[in-house]
């Protein structure tokens, strides 16, 4: 059986998907982009500035689920442009113990929806 999770305090979905679907104890989020939920604007001022509006909507939409990084099993992160690599790792790697990180895949796209430069969805289990 599947519970939809929805925060306002990330970005509300703008198609047909919900921020985060959870199944028995797998929370399956969906792409989340650099949106401010306060605002609906975009956080493009740095691509610093990007990926810590996108990892700290992805942290709302773990604890609404009643989850935290911890929970991460399962990251993929989509950049259009892996010159921007060190600099959304650093950020990223910010939000997890090196120690228990989930397992992660990053890839290079053409492009992302609203042109922003990352995009990261994941999976996690209470």
């Amino acid at each position: 059986m599947k519970k939809i999770i929805f925060t306002e305090k990330a970005p509300a979905p703008i198609g047909p998907y919900n921020q985060a679907v959870l199944v028995g104890n797998t929370l399956y989020t969906s792409g989340q982009i650099a949106i401010n939920p306060a605002t609906g604007l975009l956080v493009l001022d740095s691509i610093e500035e990007e990926t810590k509006m996108v990892m700290e909507n992805l942290k709302a939409v773990l604890e609404a689920a009643d989850m935290t990084f911890e929970n991460a099993i399962k990251v993929s992160i989509f950049i259009s442009d892996m010159s921007n690599f060190a600099k959304i790792n650093a950020v990223y790697g910010s939000y997890f113990s090196e120690a228990t990180a989930p397992a992660r895949e990053t890839v290079e796209v053409a492009c992302l929806p609203k042109n922003v430069n990352v995009e990261i969805s994941m999976l996690a289990i209470k």
